[in-house]
């Protein structure tokens, strides 16, 4: 696989996950600038009024008691995406992108001025001619090279030289996406553990949000078809996991293998095998190096089951979106209980419940937290985590000032989202989901 580009012993501060290929030039690098030219010729499409190429200041306001902890990381997520860009794009009115050649969500044309809104839909409600064309579309972008992005590649974080960019597939970029921003937080000489950008903290449903919006545009881009929308898989109540059959995502093995017969039965795990703290991803460009898919749903020692529509209803009964101290710790927090660190009935008691239950329940590469999204399941499961997020939002009227301040590092409300261009803030996640473009259809379940 082709090797884009070996970093500089340079000075780095804080970049997204997937970076426009464009940006990874030495010189690029160098200048620390990320200001492609749109099909003006102009950066950023500015001669077009598309957007203009600007200094990138940090919104991040650490509280005391962290501030003083801030010089002990030396991570080059922190403080995203100043690490390694100075300058993006931002994007005017409707349009969006890393080079504000694309639409902002929720829009499309050559203009971006139509708007449109898809439907997610649960699976099952899928006719068999759009199940199979989903999954044709997930192959597609499983095998597809992705011509805007590439990952980055190291074999110990703490020596810059070492680090590269090297292509990967479009789903293989949204599976590295959430590995790199599930790595624990590096310190100079050691990595902190309790912390990562996209877990245990506020920014947990908007983080993944992006992250499905990320991937269901690059499939709509892919396909050209701005109505695919994708689907959601609602577990509430269930006994075995139906959707685990070859009709659907795939029956399994007594050792977790898929069926050959089932829709992903060759699919392989990029960064599996590779649970290293100083590492990201090495052997991403050697695929017979990687890990094929395994799932083992109900086989876990204490997890049996999935949750209960009395779950789901228990956990929205808290109104606020997280408490102090912002992390797996905090009760009575509808975040914390959504992801699954406290029973959702009381809101205090620690237990492996919701999101983090459904992970453990399926079992495999699902249950591996860095290497999750390589599994299409993620995708059904996180749609679903959303679902209840967006109902939430509906029921406690949740929007922007919602989002608490706090000190978890990378999740303060005006921190970009790691890693995406152009900058999301945290807490522009908590909005309805109409307005980012997509909405839920009313599946009640059995």
């Amino acid at each position: 696989m082709l090797l884009l580009c070996t970093f500089l012993t340079l000075c780095f501060s804080a970049v997204h996950s997937q970076f426009p290929r464009v940006c990874t030039t030495d010189e690029a690098l160098r200048d620390k600038s990320c200001c492609p030219a749109w099909e003006d010729g102009s950066p950023c499409g500015s001669l077009s009024g598309r957007g203009i190429c600007r200094n990138w200041v940090t919104n991040v306001q650490f509280p005391i008691r962290f501030a003083a902890r801030v010089p002990q990381y030396d991570d080059d997520r922190l403080n995203w995406p100043r690490d390694y860009f100075n300058r993006t794009c931002e994007c005017f009115r409707t349009y969006g992108g890393f080079n504000c050649g694309d639409c902002r969500n929720g829009f499309h044309g050559e203009e971006c001025d139509l708007v449109k809104t898809v439907v997610r839909r649960e699976i099952r409600e899928l006719s068999l001619p759009e199940r199979k064309k989903f999954f044709s579309y997930l192959q597609l972008a499983k095998t597809t090279k992705s011509k805007d992005f590439v990952v980055l590649t190291t074999g110990d974080r703490h020596d810059r030289s070492t680090y590269r960019f090297v292509d990967a597939t479009i789903y293989n970029v949204f599976a590295w996406i959430h590995y790199y921003s599930t790595h624990a937080i590096m310190t100079p000489s050691s990595f902190d553990l309790s912390h990562t950008y996209a877990h245990r903290g506020p920014a947990f449903p908007g983080w993944h949000r992006l992250g499905l919006l990320f991937l269901e545009r690059q499939i709509q881009l892919l396909t050209n078809d701005e109505d695919f929308a994708l689907p959601y898989y609602d577990w509430r109540g269930e006994k075995n996991c139906s959707i685990c059959t070859n009709n659907f995502m795939g029956k399994n093995d007594v050792q977790g293998n898929l069926d050959p017969s089932s829709y992903f039965a060759s699919w392989r795990s990029i960064c599996s095998s590779f649970h290293f703290n100083d590492a990201y991803c090495p052997g991403v460009d050697h695929e017979n190096e990687m890990e094929r898919l395994l799932r083992r749903p109900g086989t876990h020692r204490t997890i049996k089951t999935l949750p209960s529509f009395k779950d789901v209803e228990d956990t929205l009964k808290w109104s606020v979106f997280d408490r102090s101290p912002y992390d797996a710790g905090a009760t009575r927090s509808f975040r914390n209980v959504l992801e699954g660190f406290m029973r959702a009935s009381d809101g205090t008691t620690s237990a492996t419940t919701m999101h983090n239950q459904v992970h453990v329940y399926i079992g495999g590469t699902m249950s591996q937290v860095p290497i999750s999204a390589n599994d299409p399941m993620f995708v059904l499961h996180h749609c679903y985590i959303d679902k209840i997020f967006e109902l939430w939002i509906t029921k406690y009227n949740g929007n922007p000032t919602s989002y608490p301040n706090n000190d978890q590092p990378g999740q303060g409300p005006k921190e970009c989202c790691t890693p995406y261009f152009p900058c999301f803030w945290n807490k522009d996640l908590l909005r309805k989901s109409t307005d980012l473009g997509y909405k839920y259809s009313t599946y009640q379940g059995s």
